[in-house]
């Protein structure tokens, strides 16, 4: 039964707060990156962006000291303050179409050891190490991991007391998100919520895997080097947001391939023919309802794929992702791309406009086929997790899309 644990915040004091809160930096274009920096000197985008300063990239263990520089000027010019008593956070945000309200928490490394925080995707060991060796020269942790867990009465009862009063944030910022945030200091309440969620069997990671990975590394390493460690430690924990599954929004990524393999048009439909039902249905954009039903956009026309289940095998969990029965039946096998992380032939893209933008890229020749299908849903993810297999690359897309620098957990 996986813990949480309450914490002190290092954030921004009210008048500040939505100045400091940035979206994730790879989230920004290069042009509005640098209307960021220059013209808002408060937003957390400086503290990871410290090369800035000096007009130059800086990368690398350089990089690395300078964030914490610029993170130790935040605090000493009082645009981040540490919060007197350790609490936990309820956060909300309301986008134009989806609101999610959860807890910002210390979640327990060892947990995450003893697979109580499940997993459903493969994380690259150099990702993780690199990540870790940020971590322990910053000291501190700006973007929460998502953790989602089974709606559940008390605590949902909770949190709507909670958030009943005024906050100690509200804020809307530029993409029209608000923002809001309450510190839970009462005891009592805190008591309630640990509980509540110690009854729960697993926490699993919606977004945040190699961060997560990184956190234990870090726990790892601190408890080897600390002769008095107790297991109460900070760096024990890594700050993560917990929502209940019903708020959690999963999105498809599409894939576009570079070309055929070889194959004419011709060739590359007979091929498919073995896997699926093929119907052409020309200038209509065609969006699957179904599990196990695929769009494809191919020489300016749309098709509809159904699969054969006479002819394709469920075996597990991972079988039966959408994701997976088109890399087994066409992009292995027909378009020759056997590694979907690295290979240069092929693109993802998601959002709701991009069946027509995948149709845009094709039309002008920079791809010569597209797929697309349904999303995956939180029972296929857990499915994935609980039997301990890992999906393939870019299967979801899944919102809510944290704030970096809102809440600071240091070690």
């Amino acid at each position: 039964m996986p813990k949480i644990q309450p914490f002190k915040a290092i954030r921004a004091p009210r008048a500040f707060a939505n100045l400091v809160a940035s979206r994730s930096y790879e989230d920004y274009s290069d042009g509005e990156l640098e209307s960021k920096l220059e013209f808002n000197p408060y937003t957390f985008l400086h503290v990871i962006n410290p090369g800035y300063r000096y007009h130059k990239e800086v990368t690398g263990v350089q990089r690395f000291q300078l964030v914490k520089n610029r993170y130790l000027e935040f605090k000493e010019d009082g645009i981040y303050v540490k919060d007197k008593d350790p609490a936990l956070y309820v956060y909300r945000m309301t986008t134009r179409n989806n609101s999610f309200c959860g807890i910002i928490a210390g979640a327990s490394a060892d947990d995450y050891a003893q697979d109580k925080i499940k997993k459903h995707e493969d994380t690259m060991q150099r990702r993780e190490e690199l990540f870790k060796d940020y971590l322990k020269t910053v000291g501190f942790n700006a973007e929460p991991v998502l953790l989602t867990y089974p709606d559940k009465a008390t605590i949902k009862e909770t949190i709507d007391k909670v958030t009943a009063v005024i906050p100690d944030y509200e804020f809307t910022t530029q993409d029209r998100v608000t923002h809001a945030l309450w510190p839970i200091t009462d005891i009592d309440i805190i008591s309630i919520l640990q509980y509540e969620f110690e009854q729960i069997p697993n926490f699993y990671i919606a977004d945040g895997h190699h961060r997560t990975a990184s956190s234990y590394l870090l726990a790892e390493t601190l408890k080897a080097e600390n002769p008095d460690h107790t297991g109460k430690e900070a760096y024990n924990f890594f700050m993560s947001f917990l929502i209940p599954e019903s708020e959690l929004r999963i999105y498809e990524f599409n894939r576009m391939v570079k070309d055929l393999n070889g194959l004419s048009k011709e060739q590359f439909l007979f091929k498919l023919d073995k896997w699926f039902r093929i119907e052409n249905r020309g200038l209509e954009l065609y969006k699957p309802s179904k599990k196990h039903h695929f769009s494809m956009y191919l020489d300016g026309e749309y098709y509809s794929l159904y699969l054969r289940k006479t002819v394709y095998k469920f075996t597990d969990a991972l079988s039966e992702l959408d994701t997976q029965i088109l890399y087994k039946t066409i992009l292995e096998p027909i378009l020759g791309i056997s590694d979907l992380k690295n290979d240069r032939r092929i693109k993802y893209g998601y959002g709701k406009n991009n069946l027509l933008q995948m149709k845009q890229q094709i039309d002008e020749g920079d791809f010569a086929v597209g797929f697309g299908m349904m999303p995956l849903s939180v029972e296929e993810i857990k499915a994935i997790a609980d039997e301990g297999l890992t999906m393939p690359p870019k299967s979801t897309y899944i919102e809510p899309k944290m704030r970096s620098g809102l809440t600071i957990y240091e070690f």
